[in-house]
């Protein structure tokens, strides 16, 4: 039996909605409008709309140099963290249950803790060892939150995929490892593939376990925590900030429509 819709409900819960996204989204939508003021100082409301802090942001050098390496750390550690996580999920799928959790339970730890412990407990790790923090160990720390995405994506879509087709594949004579290659890899690359860019996006615009790893090096969040710490090239900060979001959006939503078609495959 249908219940009779009640619209004074439903206006309400439209009107919650729309007042916890404009909350959430209304101080972004603010720091864009900025990036194109073209004062340098910042007034409410714009007087007058410029690109020039656009070119000004990229003839910086030091925003440059930091881009470039955002872009690097990011890349290699979605690569490691892809082969790492892929790895774990594949090794943990034939344990027992009680197993698979526990190892589930221990891989996530690194996102699921809040940020500043996972730095420093990097940075423990990289002082008792006596490693010096460079861009190897802002890697490394990337890459250990970034294998989550990778683990959680593969071991979802692993659970969903039949015990049947492997053993289809075994029972036609093909190895393991061809039987791997050619049924099992093509099914989870929708899941390693939203994964991977899901973790770029993660690994790009993380600040705070890099303050603990990067040492010297100086990555895009990191530059713009340090230029609004100390309060300056705030006009450069939001054309950054817009850079950042542009950057980091474009891969959750392409992530988010290639989890959705791997969930609907098969």
């Amino acid at each position: 039996m249908k219940h009779a819709r009640n619209p004074a409900a439903d206006m309400a819960i439209w009107a919650a909605a729309i007042a916890v996204l404009g909350f959430l989204l209304l101080p972004l939508v603010i720091v864009l409008l900025y990036a194109f003021d073209a004062s340098s100082v910042q007034v409410w409301p714009i007087r007058a709309l410029s690109l020039r802090w656009f070119s000004a942001t990229w003839a910086d050098e030091e925003v440059r140099s930091a881009l470039l390496i955002s872009l690097e750390v990011a890349g290699l550690a979605t690569l490691l963290a892809t082969v790492l996580g892929t790895l774990a999920a594949l090794g943990m799928n034939g344990l027992s249950t009680r197993s698979m959790q526990a190892g589930s339970f221990l891989l996530t730890l690194p996102i699921a803790l809040p940020g500043v412990l996972t730095g420093i407990a990097m940075n423990s790790f990289f002082t008792l060892l006596d490693i010096p923090f460079t861009f190897i160990t802002l890697v490394i720390a990337h890459t250990t939150f970034c294998m989550v995405i990778i683990f959680n994506n593969v071991m979802a879509r692993l659970r969903r995929l039949p015990p049947s087709l492997r053993e289809a594949a075994q029972d036609m004579g093909a190895t393991p490892w061809r039987g791997f290659v050619t049924v099992t890899l093509p099914l989870l690359a929708g899941s390693v593939m939203s994964g991977m860019l899901l973790a770029f996006a993660l690994s790009f615009d993380e600040v705070i376990v890099s303050t603990f790893t990067a040492g010297s090096e100086t990555t895009l969040p990191l530059w713009i925590f340090g230029a609004i710490r100390l309060g300056q090239h705030m006009p450069e900060v939001n054309v950054v900030v817009f850079a950042v979001i542009a950057i980091t959006i474009l891969p959750i939503i392409a992530g988010q429509k290639l989890a959705a078609n791997a969930s609907r495959e098969h």
